[in-house]
């Protein structure tokens, strides 16, 4: 079996960004190179396909920041791709791509994030490989974890009597049909914010839905209402799709496309003055531009929760709240990332 490996470099902020941008184009499964340590949750947590390396093993060297994506995809033989991609319905369907389609494709889709966030070189090299069978496996390594007392489970997984002790709350989600699922260390950081200021009145702005997860988890935790917004289309599926595993009702959250940094359409549809709690888990790069835009949305008093800053970023994303007059409350740290959580006044 024959496979077309599309290898991009990038910095290693941006690699989760990326991951959720091309399965819009049908990639997914990513295979990560950096300088990131693993730790015991990631390889409990995950399906490793690494080389241990001894210490004097003159292995690969990959500079500090810079992180390597690679994205499988299978050779038939007419020397086409196969790849998945949502219809209209948030249905798969099967379509054939040439080489040079997928990677001008996966070019369009890096150059439209280069608009808005520093992916670093965004370079992309091809080349063809021999059997790697656990590109076609790799779901069945998500396995059921906990984030604190809240169970998150996918739809082949039973709770055991131990889990339905633990628990007080179980979000359903299948990593094969959303962006996130919980696990990274800046969604647990979001989500730890959410249960502390959620209360039965909020209505809630979630800035880069993804999978819906945020937003969900706080229509869980009692909020009245949530708007999310994402720049990728593949949201709108994965969002109902994770609603109705949920029993989200539809009125209860409603999504919109379009970037609400500098889209006033998009601006005026989501309103002003009218949240109690935004909450953004995006890139650094992108939550300083976004924050003196998010003033408007924000009520007086109205909490703002960002994560997915790397923690060498922590200091921009820190004066871009305080720049733009906003208090800050709280700033936690999980790993290499940090959440910045401020109140407008």
């Amino acid at each position: 079996m024959k496979w077309m490996r599309f290898r991009i470099r990038t910095n290693e902020e941006s690699e989760d960004i990326i991951v959720s941008y091309l399965e819009d184009i049908g990639l997914e499964g990513a295979q990560i190179e950096d300088n990131v340590p693993l730790s015991a949750q990631d390889k409990e947590q995950m399906f490793i396909d690494a080389p241990e390396l001894e210490p004097d093993d003159n292995g690969p060297v990959i500079e500090k920041g810079v992180a390597y994506l690679s994205f499988f995809l299978e050779i038939d033989d007419d020397n086409m791709l196969t790849v998945s991609l949502p219809d209209e319905n948030g249905e798969y369907v099967t379509e054939k791509r040439t080489p040079e389609q997928m990677q001008e494709a996966i070019r369009e889709k890096l150059s439209e994030l280069k608009s808005f966030s520093d992916i670093g070189d965004g370079t992309i090299s091809v080349d063809v490989t021999e059997d790697i069978d656990w590109i076609n496996n790799w779901k069945q390594y998500f396995h059921k974890f906990f984030i604190d007392d809240i169970l998150v489970i996918p739809s082949w997984e039973k709770e055991s009597e131990e889990d339905q002790n633990k628990a007080n709350m179980v979000l359903h989600i299948d990593p094969g049909t959303a962006f996130g699922t919980g696990m990274h260390e800046t969604t647990q950081l979001c989500i730890r914010m959410l249960k502390k200021y959620v209360t039965k009145d909020t209505v809630l702005l979630d800035v880069g839905t993804g999978s819906g997860v945020l937003s969900i988890l706080a229509l869980m935790f009692g909020a009245r209402h949530a708007v999310g917004t994402d720049l990728d289309k593949c949201a709108v599926p994965a969002v109902k799709e994770n609603m109705e595993n949920n029993g989200i009702s539809e009125d209860k959250f409603e999504m919109m496309i379009g970037n609400i940094i500098d889209d006033k359409q998009v601006q005026d549809k989501v309103g002003y003055d009218k949240y109690d709690i935004v909450v953004a888990n995006i890139l650094a790069n992108v939550l300083v531009p976004l924050t003196p835009v998010i003033l408007n949305n924000l009520k007086s008093g109205g909490i703002y929760i960002t994560s997915g800053i790397i923690d060498t970023k922590e200091e921009e994303v820190k004066k871009a709240h305080l720049d733009a007059g906003l208090e800050i409350l709280e700033i936690h740290h999980q790993g290499d990332w940090v959440s910045i959580t401020s109140r407008k006044n």
